[in-house]
């Protein structure tokens, strides 16, 4: 993950809009606010998209590793344009790449991952994705090198 990203790498957009309480004595978005903004970003998502809360499955997903590297600062007032992909989408696991854009720049102001591993909402075990939460993001998923 690298500020040399742009707008086109990510697939699936959800507008933030910074509040007031964000902000740190300094005057910017408070780097905690950061993982909040990605959080809500691949949450919307994945339940627009059926990963979660649907017939799709009867897993849930738990984070297991997250990361966020900051390149520009964020203020408020802004609204942020959160792009989403999938980094890596295996067996059990799904590694949400996550960029955070002030609404009219190319480059990312911070970009960060979340990854997830697959359980059994019960359980707590993990299961495989099934075909349908697999398919319901395929078009996210960015080629590797």
């Amino acid at each position: 993950m690298a500020a040399d990203q742009n707008r086109a790498d990510y697939g699936y957009w959800v507008d933030i809009a910074t509040r007031w309480a964000d902000c740190d004595p300094y005057g910017h978005v408070n780097n905690a606010q950061y993982y909040s903004f990605f959080d809500t970003a691949l949450s919307t998502m994945i339940i627009a998209r059926g990963v979660i809360r649907s017939p799709l499955g009867n897993s849930i997903g738990l984070c297991v590793e997250s990361q966020c590297q900051f390149h520009a600062p964020i203020e408020f007032p802004a609204m942020i344009n959160a792009g989403v992909r999938i980094g890596h989408l295996g067996s059990k696991s799904i590694r949400y790449e996550i960029g955070l854009f002030l609404a009219g720049e190319d480059k990312p102001a911070a970009t960060g991952y979340f990854v997830h591993v697959f359980v059994d909402k019960d359980s707590r075990r993990p299961v495989p994705l099934t075909d349908g939460q697999r398919a319901a993001i395929a078009d996210l998923v960015v080629a590797k090198g």
